[in-house]
């Protein structure tokens, strides 16, 4: 199965979701929410719009700012979220992107005050950009939890305090232990004196940095010999990294792996090369090695081809219902913000267990029975 299919199945429930925009799955004709829950997905273009927001008095109405919809994984986060949100029939989710532009997350934060949200859920594009946005928020007295990644004090104050930003709560992935998953086996994976390019996240987020600097302690601190052709920020999107792929693999240089902070940016770089022979056999096997981080639908049907070497799981999924029953629970005051502080584990994934996580992603209709991204 070719990525060009994958990623065009991708961008079609991307844009499923863009349209979505208006209501949950099934409104009524006059826009009443259906039984078990309302769950709302706005655009960014809403945040100067009407209070789409607005629900009966009975519901709490809380907010997603997601951090961009062509993020895959950011996207799989979104609809995890909304499918998490139709189980709690007091709830209304409101969904937004920020596209991956730090002024328009930053203004879709400025209007949860303005519509007065009961709760608000921050998955920041760049930590330190949105942190006094965070801050706005909770000196508003709006509970907020944010996630994947975790806003940190530092963010706000440029310390050394990499506690939760005071009066927020978290629910979150450890990215050192996310990156620690691929790169401890590349220590004897990666061939003596190879060359490996590096694929970063948005400069400035969380995750992105934590795990670069996980990749140094555990891997290029223990294999000196290996040389970083080059290394650039793709910005967790496929489209820069294969741009970046296919530039610096024409400069001539045999690249031994492709080391990427998430799924996405990895199968950008692997649809680069897919047909380049100096890469792929005749047979389908690679003369190169590719490691990720999040154990996407994607990623793992990668893996199932022999183009990604490994990749360690952070569940959307779980993220998305602790989010809400964190959200649920200081809703109803069994607990205060402050009190939310909740990590998900990151199981490595890799061809030998492969197929436990596909089945996963079949029963939960991410991918369907053919081995094909569900649209």
């Amino acid at each position: 199965m070719k990525l060009k299919k994958i990623c065009t199945a991708m961008l079609s429930s991307v844009l499923v979701l863009s349209m979505a925009a208006c209501g949950s799955s099934a409104p009524s004709a006059a826009g009443s929410a259906p039984a078990g829950g309302s769950v709302a997905a706005d655009n960014a273009s809403s945040a100067a719009g009407g209070d789409t927001g607005a629900a009966s008095a009975e519901k709490k109405r809380v907010c997603f700012v997601a951090r961009a919809s062509a993020d895959t994984f950011a996207a799989w986060m979104t609809n995890e979220m909304k499918k998490a949100a139709e189980q709690y029939d007091n709830i209304e989710l409101t969904c937004v992107s920020g596209e991956g532009d730090d002024n328009t997350e930053n203004g879709l934060l400025e209007d949860c005050i303005t519509k007065q949200y009961d709760l608000v859920i921050v998955q920041s594009n760049n930590n330190a950009a949105q942190a006094p946005y965070v801050k706005n928020l909770v000196d508003a007295g709006i509970p907020v939890i944010t996630t994947n990644p975790t806003t940190h004090q530092s963010d706000l104050d440029g310390s050394d305090d990499n506690s939760v930003l005071a009066g927020t709560g978290t629910v979150d992935a450890d990215p050192v232990a996310q990156a620690q998953v691929s790169a401890a086996r590349a220590v004897s994976e990666v061939p003596q004196n190879a060359n490996v390019v590096v694929l970063r996240g948005p400069s400035g987020n969380y995750h992105a940095e934590k795990r670069r600097e996980a990749w140094d302690t555990y891997f290029f601190n223990e294999r000196p010999d290996v040389t970083i052709l080059y290394e650039d920020y793709a910005n967790w999107n496929s489209d820069e990294a294969m741009t970046l792929m296919e530039s610096w693999v024409q400069a001539g240089t045999h690249i031994d792996a492709i080391i990427s902070m998430n799924d996405n940016m990895a199968a950008g770089a692997i649809e680069a090369i897919r047909g380049d022979s100096n890469y792929v056999n005749a047979d389908g096997t690679t003369n190169f090695l590719a490691y990720g981080v999040d154990g996407t639908a994607q990623g793992c049907l990668l893996i199932k081809e022999g183009l990604l070497t490994a990749t360690a799981l952070q569940s959307a999924s779980d993220l998305a219902k602790k989010n809400m029953d964190y959200a649920a629970k200081v809703l109803s005051g069994e607990m205060q913000v402050t009190e939310v502080n909740d990590y998900v584990d990151a199981p490595e994934i890799n061809a030998e267990n492969v197929d436990e996580y596909i089945q996963i992603y079949i029963d939960n209709g991410e991918i369907s029975a053919d081995g094909n991204i569900a649209a």
